[in-house]
């Protein structure tokens, strides 16, 4: 299998929240790679990386980081790849990566996703690449349709409790 999408992050310590990125994509049988590259302490190797992931096949890249939360934009500086930032809660209660990873200077840009929200990035991914592929968009209908349902669900069985107040 020739991974699609790439799951940078920063540490392995990041790896519990970028699970639910793999995850997801397992779930959608995309083929995927994850790598721990720091840009700030393999700075030449994050660049090799960006350069070469188009030629390797890769499609989007997905990076995590924390804290200063360099890692994202030193990717997408260095490729024409999409790249989806996951701002990891290390310190600050994350916004200190959040603000690093949204404010790119023009024409650097990365997509951002929520703090910790390595499943909306995975999400994200899947439809960039559902762009040109049918049986993903088919993949996404069916799942955006079972969140539909799991609400309508939660909405019957919120009806069916009693509160002496509860008007519905």
């Amino acid at each position: 299998m020739t991974p699609q999408v790439s799951i940078i992050m920063g540490s392995v310590s990041d790896l519990p929240i970028m699970e639910k990125a793999a995850q997801t994509l397992d779930e959608f049988h995309i083929p995927f790679e994850m790598h721990a590259l720091s840009a700030h302490r393999t700075p030449s190797e994050v660049e090799t990386f960006a350069r070469e992931a188009a030629s390797r096949g890769i499609k989007v890249i997905i990076a995590a980081a924390g804290m200063a939360a360099a890692l994202p934009g030193v990717i997408a500086a260095n490729t024409t790849l999409p790249v989806i930032g996951v701002p990891i809660n290390a310190s600050f209660d994350g916004m200190d990566a959040l603000l690093a990873i949204v404010q790119m200077p023009p024409g650097i840009p990365v997509a951002t996703v929520a703090v910790n929200g390595a499943m909306n990035a995975a999400i994200l991914a899947v439809q960039i690449l559902a762009v040109g592929d049918t049986q993903i968009t088919d993949k996404l209908t069916i799942y955006k349709k079972n969140l539909k349902t799991k609400i309508v669900e939660a909405d019957a069985k919120l009806g069916t409790i009693k509160y002496t107040y509860k008007t519905n």
